[in-house]
């Protein structure tokens, strides 16, 4: 079987010159990629206890509802604002150019549960800072984080300081 980094496509160039984008569809259109994928973000969590497993949308939800389900955990979907049908909670997060907000169950998360955020990439880290955040403010504890692709350039590991954080992958660059 192949390492995970082979099935990464790049593409240079994209979106802008001397951008290198880390496709995460090739790993997902090739079964033993995706397998692979799951098994070793599973990986990471071996011995861990946890409750509960959340991913942001929509690559956390790909890579963290097969975590859960296989560990018989269950999953909590962390949406962009106005798309979760019940009472939530929301987080404003810094983005390039602008804000994004992103949002939660308000009972998606019980007071003491362990939980572990997914999601496939880590660039500047505001997504998932704001994940982390809207779990605590639901008196959740974040005991790890997990990431397939971790572009380490872009320091957004920084804003994660305090969390248990891995990532599968980690290309140095932007």
């Amino acid at each position: 079987m192949k390492k995970i980094e082979e099935y990464v496509r790049s593409i240079p160039d994209f979106p802008e010159p001397g951008i290198i984008f880390r496709d995460v569809t090739s790993i997902l259109q090739d079964a033993d990629g995706l397998k692979l994928s799951i098994d070793l973000i599973q990986e990471k969590l071996k011995g861990l206890d946890f409750d509960v497993v959340a991913g942001t949308e929509s690559r956390g939800f790909i890579f963290g509802v097969p975590v859960a389900y296989n560990l018989h955990k269950p999953f909590v979907p962390v949406r962009k604002k106005g798309k979760l049908p019940c009472e939530t909670v929301s987080k404003e997060y810094a983005l390039e150019y602008g804000t994004a907000a992103i949002e939660m169950h308000k009972d998606a998360i019980k007071p003491g549960q362990r939980v572990v955020l997914i999601d496939d990439l880590i660039a500047t880290g505001g997504t998932i800072e704001a994940a982390a955040q809207l779990v605590e403010e639901l008196g959740g504890k974040v005991v790890k984080i997990v990431f397939l692709m971790e572009l380490a350039g872009l320091k957004g590991r920084e804003k994660l300081a305090g969390y248990d954080v891995e990532s599968v992958i980690c290309y140095e660059g932007k």
